[in-house]
Parts: C-alpha cells; sequence; structure tokens
C-alpha cells in the first residue's frame, strides 16, 4: 500500500482564488447534513433529561452499529480533550456499558482507571509520533498518533471518536485520513476551530479554507456523513480573525461512517 504524503485538495470554489467563494462553500459545506439521523443523544435515549453542556451528538440509529453495540456492551470510545471539566458525554457513555478511554496530558498519573468502564491516560493524540532522536521531542514522550495508540492498546475499532484539542484537530483528522486510521472509527464528533487556520497549517487565508474544505471531502469520499452541526453562539463571531461571513469561531460536528451497518 503506497503511502500518502498529502490529501487531495478540491478545485478551488471559483476561477481565481477568493476568500469569499472559500468561505461560503465551506461554511454552507459544515452548516448541511448529508444524512439525517433521529437519535442523537444517549440520555434521551435512555430517558433521562440531563444533558452535557456541549451537545457531543452521536447516531443511534438502528440502521448503523452503534446503539448495537452499546446494547451488547461492546463499544469503545476515545475522547480526546485538554484539562477538559465537562465530561458528562464520557460518564452517560461509560454509564451505558462503553469502555471509555480518555486522553489528557494534564491527567497527574500515566493511567487512572475511574469505574468499571472509565479510563484516564495521560496521553495526547497527535499527527506524528515523537522522535527519540530529537532532543526536544523526549518533553513530547507522552504524544502519539491515533494509530500508534490503537497499537499498543491493542484495539481495532473505536466507536466513537471525540475530539476537542483547541484547533489540533485539522492536523489530527489529516493524519487519520492519511494513514486510513479512519477507517477503523464509527462515528466522528469533532470541535472545530476556525478563528485562525489551526496549529501547523500555513498559507493564506483562502488557501487555509480550501484545505479545511479538502479535508472533510476526503472524509465524505471514505463513507463518513455529516449528520449533525452545531454553531457555538457563546463563542466569537470570528473567521480567520475577522468578523466576517456570520461564523462562529467554534462549531462541533458530527459524521457516521456509513460503511459500519
Amino acid at each position: 500500500q503506497t503511502v500518502r504524503w498529502h490529501i487531495e485538495l478540491q478545485p478551488w470554489a471559483s476561477p481565481t482564488p477568493s476568500l469569499n467563494y472559500e468561505a461560503s462553500r465551506f461554511l454552507k459545506y459544515i452548516s448541511t447534513s448529508q444524512i439525517s439521523c433521529e437519535h442523537t443523544n444517549l440520555n434521551s435515549w435512555k430517558g433521562y433529561s440531563k444533558t452535557a453542556k456541549k451537545p457531543w451528538s452521536i447516531c443511534l440509529d438502528e440502521r448503523f452499529s452503534l446503539i448495537h453495540r452499546i446494547r451488547s456492551k461492546q463499544c469503545r470510545l476515545y475522547s480526546l480533550g485538554l484539562g477538559n471539566d465537562d465530561n458528562q458525554f464520557e460518564l452517560s457513555m461509560a454509564n451505558s456499558g462503553c469502555e471509555v478511554h480518555r486522553f489528557d496530558p494534564s491527567i497527574k498519573s500515566a493511567h487512572i482507571q475511574e469505574g468499571r468502564h472509565l479510563w484516564y491516560h495521560r496521553l495526547s493524540i497527535d499527527w506524528r509520533d515523537p522522535n527519540p532522536a530529537i532532543a526536544a521531542h523526549k518533553l513530547h514522550s507522552n504524544t502519539k498518533k491515533l494509530g500508534t495508540v490503537l497499537n499498543e492498546f491493542g484495539h481495532q475499532k473505536i466507536d466513537v471518536f471525540k475530539a476537542d484539542v483547541e484547533s489540533a484537530e485539522w492536523k489530527i483528522l489529516e493524519n487519520l485520513i492519511l494513514e486510513d486510521v479512519v477507517e477503523q472509527i464509527g462515528q466522528l464528533v469533532f470541535e472545530v476551530h476556525i478563528h485562525w487556520p489551526g496549529f501547523e497549517v500555513s498559507g493564506n487565508d483562502s488557501t487555509v479554507v480550501r484545505y479545511w474544505y479538502s479535508l472533510l471531502r476526503e472524509l465524505e469520499l471514505k463513507d463518513f456523513r455529516l449528520f449533525h452541526t452545531y454553531k457555538d453562539l457563546s463563542k466569537p463571531q470570528m473567521f480567520l480573525k475577522k468578523e466576517a461571513f456570520n461564523a462562529s469561531s467554534c462549531y462541533t460536528l458530527s459524521w457516521v461512517n456509513t460503511r459500519w451497518k
């Protein structure tokens, strides 16, 4: 299998590169569901009314595997976050019998188990593995790619992969696509930040937006469909450092892998 180093960039949205055209195409794309999902909240499925502070929506419709794997206590959630105190979603998944792994480089011990189904790992999921030959990388020895972590943990599949990683999401997503790790994931729930390009994303504004859009189109080519989008109006209305396009700086997007029936 050939190794991919770059994602396929989509054609420009207009004959000459234009931020207006790129932004309107991108914002329309992330605001439009590609597939409908009737049941998106674990608590409503179980009859609870208490909801998490953020809408971490998962697709619990019968035609996809997640609800069946929850019922048979075989589901697995990976959650990425930085010192995030809102863990209502993780707790409700663990209480449903899912094996929940939370990755947070700020916790005190390497691995902590809380209850039967919830683990905390002092690990940061990243788009590269540290190079032991580079002195600076030794500081980041608890930073690993998702594919590396899956191999080390002996996990073949993740039913839900949730990420709130403060602008590292674009490069992490790119790594999952380039290494085909994304095919081992049933559902993706990502918070995306668009107030600046994101870590290690370079280029002028229209180039950045084309790259973001191209990444999401790659997900679509791998049979992921966007079923829920949430525009966070509590965050500043910023798009690449400008108050423009009526955009929030932060959106929560949920996809289901339609190959996982």
